[in-house]
């Protein structure tokens, strides 16, 4: 009962007692330890310096230049339950964050911040969804269970070249026994820029071991006129080679939409949404700048299994005058997300920050 309490995302669970402890780190209280919050003694300069220790004293953290900072160090078992976070925009693609799960040495969860929490481009958008949610200006929530048997690890690296203050973060998690079942929740980014001869973006490739993939996030960013989104998302499981088992109709169509997002040939239609379990938050279109686009996709009600391994790929299509489909040169990241048994194949490695930003 006490592992249905932690791991449950829907209200039924909640007139229900557990014996599981809840605890939360921030910077207020580093290590989310009983009693450990609110201990920092504020100086002259502090605005808490007329109200004295026990007030709003430290709710915050300076990311110095080239350094990992740990936000998150616990023993467990338990699961994560939320995170919070906010930080100026000049963060989102400067900064990544890595989860480490059970002492593991390379990270379950390596992403630039801002695509991790569905803003990507280095902008804020907001997002209404079930486990993903960003809200005005830029407060980032993340309800994915996250459990671990052993030990979970988070950092944030800032590869800015600047200190970055004013970070902020709250992680909240319950110390539990976590189901031998249960999974560990993955996240890995990925960037590449479509050509005519491959007009392709790999999601996800080589993932190895038993587990389902839960979603998406992709930045893209138009580099032709016209519709950019007739490619079809494909979905290779468990040995499948020159042909997919899931084979998609198109890329509005993935998430939700129909018919070019309303937008037809006047692009000035499309309509944009954002919903539990899919959406397309971000259309910006503005003049002297290349049309970038923001969608998201859940798989909650329907998780995409696998038993030996995984890759998913996209197509960037759009369409010549004669109405043959045109092959497109986008430039497209992509933050995708699941969950599976450890170990975990490598990752590749993620791009330096002159290849990561202004999309």
């Amino acid at each position: 009962m006490d592992t249905f309490n932690a791991f449950s995302l829907g209200l039924g669970h909640l007139p229900l007692l557990s014996n599981a402890q809840t605890r939360s780190i921030s910077a207020e209280n580093p290590t989310g330890e009983r009693g450990g919050g609110a201990h920092a003694i504020p100086d002259e300069k502090s605005a808490a310096s007329m109200l004295g220790k026990g007030w709003k004293v430290r709710p915050c953290i300076t990311l110095e230049p080239a350094t990992v900072t740990t936000l998150a160090d616990i023993e467990g078992p338990g699961v994560i339950q939320h995170i919070w976070i906010t930080v100026h925009p000049e963060a989102f693609q400067s900064t990544i964050i890595r989860f480490y799960w059970d002492e593991e040495e390379t990270p379950s969860v390596e992403a630039p911040l801002g695509d991790f929490f569905c803003n990507g481009h280095g902008m804020r958008c907001q997002i209404n969804s079930l486990p993903v949610s960003v809200n005005p200006a830029g407060g980032f929530n993340y309800y994915w269970p996250m459990p671990f048997r052993r030990h979970a690890r988070i950092t944030i690296e800032n590869q800015y070249g600047e200190a970055i203050p004013g970070f902020f973060y709250q992680i909240t998690y319950a110390l539990t026994e976590t189901p031998p079942e249960a999974g560990y929740f993955h996240a890995q980014w990925r960037r590449s820029m479509t050509t005519r001869e491959c007009p392709e973006h790999t999601i996800l490739d080589a993932i190895e071991g038993q587990g389902h993939y839960i979603g998406v996030y992709l930045a893209w960013t138009q580099l032709s006129n016209g519709w950019w989104g007739e490619g079809e998302i494909k979905f290779y499981i468990d040995g499948d080679e020159e042909y997919p088992t899931i084979c998609g109709t198109g890329t509005e169509d993935y998430f939700g939409g129909a018919w070019c997002f309303g937008g037809g040939k006047d692009i000035s239609q499309t309509a944009t949404y954002s919903a539990p379990f899919l959406g397309y938050p971000l259309y910006r279109n503005v003049a002297g700048e290349v049309p970038r686009h923001g969608l998201y996709r859940w798989h909650i009600l329907d998780p995409i299994r696998f038993r030996h391994d995984l890759r998913v790929t996209i197509q960037a299509l759009g369409w010549w005058p004669n109405r043959k489909y045109e092959p497109l040169t986008d430039d497209i990241a992509s933050c995708a997300y699941w969950y599976q048994s450890e170990p975990h194949a490598a990752y590749p490695t993620v791009p330096g920050i002159d290849d990561r930003w202004a999309r």
